[in-house]
C-alpha cells in the first residue's frame, strides 16, 4: 500500500535525486553557517593578531569538512542512478529511489547539526589561542572531536549508497 502511494507520487529517480540533494543541502548549510560562525570569531582576533592567520584559519575551516562529505554522497547517488554514464533513470524503481533518499539522510542530518556545534568548539579554540598562543594543539584536537559524529553519519550513507 505504501509503496502504491509513494510510486503514484514519486518516481524512483525523484527519490534517488531528492536524496542526492539532501546530502549537499543540509550539509552544506551546516558548513556555511559553522564557517561564516567562525570567521566573525577569527577576524575579530585577526584585527587584533593577524600573525595568528594560518592557525585561526584551520580553525575556522573545520565545519567545511561536513559540506564536503554530502557533496560526496551526491556525487555517490548520482553516480549510482546512472545518470553520469547516460543511463536512462527512468528505470529507477521507487524501492531503489527510496534506498537513494535514506541513504542521504544520515550524513545530511549529522552534517547539518555536527557543523554547528564543530564551529562552536573552533570558536572556543579561537578564543583560546587569543589568550594562549602555545594551546593550538588543544583547540584544534577539542574541535576536531566533533568531526566524529559528521564522519560516522559519512561512513553509514556510504554503506547505503553502495548497497542499492
Amino acid at each position: 500500500m505504501l509503496g502504491d502511494f509513494f510510486s503514484s507520487i514519486f518516481s524512483g529517480a525523484a527519490l534517488a535525486f531528492l536524496g542526492a540533494f539532501l546530502a549537499v543541502a543540509l550539509s552544506g548549510i551546516g558548513s556555511a553557517k559553522g564557517v561564516g560562525s567562525a570567521a566573525c570569531a577569527a577576524d575579530g582576533l585577526l584585527a587584533e593578531q593577524p600573525s595568528m592567520t594560518g592557525r585561526v584559519m584551520l580553525l575556522e575551516a573545520l565545519p567545511a569538512t561536513q559540506g564536503l562529505y554530502g557533496f560526496v554522497i551526491a556525487i555517490l547517488i548520482i553516480n549510482g542512478t546512472g545518470l553520469l554514464s547516460g543511463a536512462d533513470v527512468s528505470q529507477i524503481t521507487v524501492s531503489q529511489g527510496a534506498h537513494y533518499l535514506i541513504a542521504g539522510l544520515p550524513v545530511a542530518l549529522s552534517g547539518l547539526i555536527s557543523a554547528q556545534y564543530q564551529a562552536k568548539a573552533a570558536i572556543a579554540g579561537i578564543n583560546l589561542i587569543a589568550k594562549r598562543k602555545d594551546k593550538f594543539v588543544i583547540a584544534m584536537l577539542n574541535a576536531s572531536l566533533v568531526e566524529l559524529y559528521a564522519i560516522l553519519g559519512f561512513l553509514i550513507s556510504i554503506f547505503l549508497v553502495t548497497n542499492v
